[in-house]
């Protein structure tokens, strides 16, 4: 296995379900010193302590303070930005130009799906532009949907019943929120991943492969 040339690892947000994931995987993985950025003012969040026990450090930032941001960004080797988008995204973009001042090696966007024409992902599409052209090393990272979400996309399991507005034969990419934060972990030991887009799927079914699945497992059918 590779060894990564990474010491410090700055993750912006990790303190939402995937985010936390993502942070936790790197605090599992051992080979890191770890900081969470959290938006101020301070306050009490479960999750924020978990980390914190597990030996991350949390840093209360203002996202629109250049000066704060990049004081916070010392030191970082690889900053992960698991962010929500605003719909203008100005909060996302906040985080490259304090990351090129304190001299962040990779930069690593939230970017998890592959979507047509949105107006958060073209804001998304618009960051990388800004992080290419910045300098700094980059990954791009897609997952797919998340697994634990396949049955958002029209079962319901009480009425047995599912509902569904798409083709369901066509293949569905999808990580499991364990697998996401290995996948991101593991891009650091990965030459091959500098300034460069990684793909990565835990499985490739179709809404039929998942229906026949539950019927397997549960013994029950599902009316569609």
């Amino acid at each position: 296995m590779s060894i990564s040339k990474f010491k410090t690892v700055t993750i912006a947000g990790g303190t939402n379900k995937v985010d936390h994931i993502i942070a936790e995987a790197f605090l599992d993985d051992g080979s890191y010193q770890i900081k969470i950025l959290r938006r101020k003012p301070e306050n009490d969040n479960k999750m924020a302590k978990s980390l914190a026990s597990k030996g991350a450090e949390i840093v209360y930032v203002d996202y629109n303070e250049n000066y704060n941001l990049v004081k916070a960004l010392k030191g970082t080797d690889v900053l992960i930005s698991a962010l929500n988008v605003d719909l203008d995204g100005a909060t996302y973009c906040n985080t490259q130009a304090p990351a090129k001042d304190a001299s962040v090696k990779r930069f690593i966007p939230s970017v998890k799906m592959k979507v047509k024409a949105h107006p958060i992902t073209d804001n998304k599409n618009k960051f990388r532009d800004y992080v290419e052209e910045s300098g700094l090393e980059y990954t791009y990272i897609y997952f797919g949907l998340l697994q634990e979400h396949i049955l958002r996309c029209g079962f319901d399991i009480k009425e047995k019943k599912a509902t569904f507005y798409d083709d369901v034969s066509k293949k569905i990419p999808t990580t499991s929120f364990s697998d996401f934060g290995k996948y991101t972990v593991e891009s650091l030991k990965t030459p091959e991943a500098r300034n460069s887009e990684i793909t990565v799927a835990g499985a490739n079914m179709s809404l039929n492969e998942y229906i026949d699945i539950f019927e397997k497992v549960s013994g029950e059918y599902i009316f569609i």
